[in-house]
């Protein structure tokens, strides 16, 4: 018994009782709604995955409204604005929400609230992208979509809000959407535009990965929302057919990454925490992006778990939101 409960401390903080219920739910609905030959149940993730509508009318300070990119694949996004004037323009921050790559939406309610909270913390404008879902779609589908969002607001005159300032951009998500941010990062670099400036990439516990176990993978392995049992069911249902998580989208500073060395690369921040067990591979990434000589920051909390910006009873998610805004502030500054 003394050595199950020192293995528990190890892999996991004490947590608040609603942290602790919608963790365990979240997961177990995941579980629940996989299936071994690496599709999804939708209409079973649908019962737990609640979904939050749009708002002209302000709620909490911003209001929402649903933009649509592409019908023929269904790419749209929820543009969220902050109702406060303060006299200026505000940055937009282009964000891609988490679930592996297969799960969740743009509406679905934890990452309205989210999207919400930062779009009045930060006073900034944030385009949530709703892209497409694997394993219907597999990689680079979601990488498209990020690029197409990219050129979509960058012609989106008459659209935009007047008071978005398309020069002061930033891509951002959290776990598979932090991977998606670094990736739409680097297929701008495909494409000259016109009105937006990319100056910054906000990766939240981003989820990147390779055919090596970790040192942090194999102690944490059981942490509150990732397994290794989950990762390699999602990395599979992710890449495409016949890859190993080799695949540059994977490990993009592995064997058969990307060089990034000449490209123009933003300013990025990398937020890890102590329980995650994905940490190594976020850490490695950071140390790839200064090895390219790009500006890169680590911020580390020890006591917090995957997911943990997502709770504002949290300490570190107050702390992730100064610590994001520190830096929208610093590379707006800086242009």
């Amino acid at each position: 018994m003394k050595e199950m409960m020192s293995h528990r401390c190890r892999v996991s903080p004490k947590l608040p009782w609603k942290v602790r219920l919608f963790v365990s739910t979240m997961s177990f609905a995941v579980d629940l709604s996989r299936r071994s030959n690496f599709t999804v149940n939708r209409t079973l993730m649908n019962l737990f995955d609640f979904k939050s509508s749009a708002s002209q009318k302000p709620v909490d300070g911003v209001k929402s409204s649903d933009i649509v990119v592409d019908t023929t694949c269904n790419l749209w996004f929820r543009l969220y604005t902050p109702t406060s004037s303060h006299g200026g323009t505000f940055p937009v921050i282009v964000f891609f929400h988490g679930g592996g790559f297969s799960f969740m939406a743009a509406n679905s309610k934890p990452y309205d609230d989210f999207c919400r909270r930062l779009a009045r913390e930060l006073s900034a404008i944030i385009i949530s992208v709703n892209y497409r879902l694997s394993p219907e779609h597999r990689c680079p589908s979601q990488y498209e979509d990020g690029l197409k969002v990219l050129k979509f607001i960058d012609e989106w005159e008459g659209l935009i809000p007047i008071n978005a300032n398309l020069k002061h951009c930033f891509v951002g998500g959290d776990s598979a959407g932090g991977n998606l941010a670094h990736h739409a990062a680097v297929k701008a670099n495909e494409h000259k535009f016109h009105n937006l400036k990319l100056i910054g990439v906000i990766a939240i516990q981003p989820f990147f990965g390779g055919e090596e176990r970790t040192e942090s993978e194999i102690k944490l392995d059981g942490a509150p929302l990732v397994t290794m049992e989950l990762t390699d069911w999602t990395w599979k249902a992710f890449l495409p057919q016949g890859s190993d998580r080799d695949h540059p989208a994977a490990n993009v500073f592995g064997p058969n990454a990307v060089d990034l060395g000449d490209m123009k690369f933003p300013a990025t921040i990398v937020f890890v925490g102590g329980f995650d067990p994905l940490q190594d591979w976020q850490k490695r990434y950071v140390e790839g992006l200064k090895k390219c000589g790009k500006e890169a920051y680590l911020v580390e909390y020890p006591n917090a778990i995957h997911s943990f910006y997502a709770y504002p009873e949290l300490p570190e998610s107050s702390w992730f939101i100064d610590e994001t805004r520190d830096f929208v502030q610093k590379q707006m500054a800086n242009m």
